[in-house]
């Protein structure tokens, strides 16, 4: 390719809405172009970065089994009736109709139709396993589109559906295509982690998410440095702190915290360790009539140590809150408490509440808590003494950095990183609402047991660009760059030597394979190094007269503070050497 054959359009400023890294630096290079809110023309440079990364995904999908094939971006509503997911999917799910007022989707996903095609083409068992994927535009009407394409409305995703005769089938197939992103995510040449997900209330233990680690990054990922323990931080398990629960050594005392409502400020008034105070959580529960109106609503105070986070998804696995939870209202938490929230507690309360404790809170003593008293705390608490034994002891809260691991085998990190990736044992979910089954061995009909694995495609080029970047623009891996090698000429319309030598170079490449490009367009050097810098090359070869007269070309790779100097005899192999 010649550059005055291709569109290269940077710029010296990102556009003022650009929020992240990657946003401004994909404007600048010319790779994307905002069309509308969350909507981008994927200009020549980024489409190139685009099939470069759909390649080695289809490579790779292809090596594990899976069978590629394309479902329509516009749906019919029918097919998502049936899930009951046209009506429960929030506004997200971009709702249309024809001119006969049909009613249809723009598909954000493929579960319901991907479930059709199985259930019409997959009649036996001996046709089981299979695995669909398609590689296709999808479209999220996102209440407020940002970052860019990390956070569009319309973007290229990898979708995946298997389909098994059983669960134990089904956790093959997920090893298989677990095993498959780990090569697709290794070829990528990114820093990433696979990491143990929640699987929300579909239930299970298979869910991981690939994340690639980037300090940008939106998600908390927990780790242990010194075994394979990974989790986000929904799911880390939390093990308690304290082995065992002290004897009590102090007195229950009410004691004064005037305007002092946070565990932070009432520890230092106190001259306390703020681990020795308890957060106060208030939940509800309703339960609803048949006409949808609530019936009767249950209040849950949820206690977590002063220095810890309620975690919201570990406290909706708890028994009772499983259906679903809201934070109480003020006159809820009045109505029972007789206090305002920021001096709440377990002890002396006016209507009883159920009670769940943190596995940390469960097992501490003498600690300190609201008095459900404005501007009073209790100090000197002790489970048993004070107050009853709580009716739930759960792990509720967030792991912090230092926290055990849950395995035993060190002490957890937790590092930022960019969800690309997951990988999803669904079960029957969409089979049992589909009726889509098999006749097995006996010429019964059984609900496929199916999985789903999707990969964002066009969300991996801004999560590379996050995680490799300097202050002169992108860092690609070689194997998703948008070129591997920039040949860059100085003065090739002045010299027919240049001109010679670059071009020489630049067909011996070719001839070879190696995605290179000749920058013939006459820029001035320092332009023409900048815009490649910018667009972020791996590697990058300069002719100049001078050199040519010394028998030598500089070679300069992209992370390199300083090009060096090869024979110009040898720049083929260095080239070949160190792409």
């Amino acid at each position: 390719m010649k550059a005055s054959q291709f569109l290269i359009s940077t710029l010296k400023e990102a556009p003022a809405d650009a929020e992240v890294i990657s946003h401004k630096l994909m404007m600048r290079a010319g790779m994307i172009k905002r069309l509308g809110a969350g909507i981008y023309n994927y200009m020549p440079m980024g489409l190139r970065v685009i099939r470069k990364v759909e390649a080695i995904i289809r490579e790779e999908m292809n090596r594990a089994g899976a069978i590629e094939l394309t479902m329509p971006v516009v749906q019919p509503a029918e097919l998502w009736q049936e899930t009951g997911r046209f009506d429960k999917m929030g506004p997200e799910l971009l709702r249309i109709q024809d001119r006969h007022e049909r009613s249809f989707v723009i598909q954000p996903t493929s579960e319901e139709v991907v479930t059709d095609i199985a259930r019409q083409e997959f009649r036996s068992y001996k046709a089981l396993p299979k695995n669909l994927y398609q590689i296709q535009t999808k479209f999220r009407d996102e209440r407020r589109p940002r970052f860019g394409i990390m956070r569009g409305r319309e973007f290229t995703m990898k979708d995946a559906y298997s389909f098994d005769r059983d669960a134990a089938s089904a956790a093959r197939s997920y090893d298989t295509m677990f095993a498959a992103y780990k090569r697709i995510f290794d070829r990528f040449g990114l820093q990433y982690r696979a990491v143990a997900a929640d699987t929300g209330a579909i239930g299970g233990d298979l869910s991981h998410e690939f994340q690639v680690i980037a300090d940008t990054g939106e998600d908390a990922i927990v780790y242990c440095p010194t075994s394979d323990f990974a989790a986000n931080i929904e799911l880390a398990e939390a093990v308690a702190l304290l082995s065992a629960r002290a004897a009590a050594a102090q007195a229950l005392a009410k004691t004064p915290t005037p305007g002092k409502s946070t565990c932070a400020d009432v520890a230092q008034l106190l001259g306390l360790p703020l681990q020795q105070t308890v957060k106060s959580l208030v939940l509800a529960t309703d339960e609803l009539g048949e006409d949808g109106a609530v019936k009767k609503s249950t209040v849950w105070l949820l206690l977590v140590r002063g220095d810890h986070d309620l975690n919201e998804v570990k406290a909706g696995k708890v028994e009772g809150l499983k259906g679903g939870f809201r934070f109480a209202t003020i006159a809820e938490i009045e109505d029972h408490f007789g206090c305002k929230p920021g001096y709440l507690g377990p002890l002396k309360l006016k209507k009883p509440v159920k009670v769940i404790a943190d596995r940390t809170v469960a097992q501490m003593a003498d600690f300190v808590c609201g008095a459900n008293e404005l501007d009073f705390h209790y100090t000197g608490v002790n489970w048993g003494r004070d107050l009853p034994e709580p009716d739930v002891v759960a792990d509720i809260r967030n792991v912090v950095a230092g926290d055990p691991s849950p395995d035993g085998q060190g002490v957890l990190a937790i590092q930022r990183g960019i969800e690309v990736g997951h990988v999803f044992y669904l079960g029957t979910k969409y089979s049992k609402a589909m009726n889509a089954t098999f006749l097995d061995e006996t010429g019964k009909p059984q609900p496929f047991e199916m999985g789903c694995y999707g990969i964002g495609v066009t969300r991996i080029l801004g999560a590379a660009i996050e995680q490799g970047h300097d202050e002169r623009g992108i860092i690609w891996p070689a194997s998703i760059a948008p070129f591997e090698v920039v040949i860059c000429p100085i003065g090739m319309d002045r010299s027919p030597e240049v001109k010679a030598a670059a071009e020489d170079l630049y067909e011996q490449l070719i001839a070879k394979g190696v995605d290179a490009l000749i920058d013939d367009r006459g820029e001035r050097p320092g332009a023409m190094f900048a815009d490649w810098e910018l667009i972020g090359v791996p590697l990058r070869v300069v002719f100049s007269d001078r050199g040519l007269k010394a028998g030598t070309v500089e070679i300069q790779g992209r992370r390199d503070s300083a090009a060096q100097s090869a024979p110009a005899a040898d720049i083929l192999a260095e080239v070949l050497r160190r792409r």
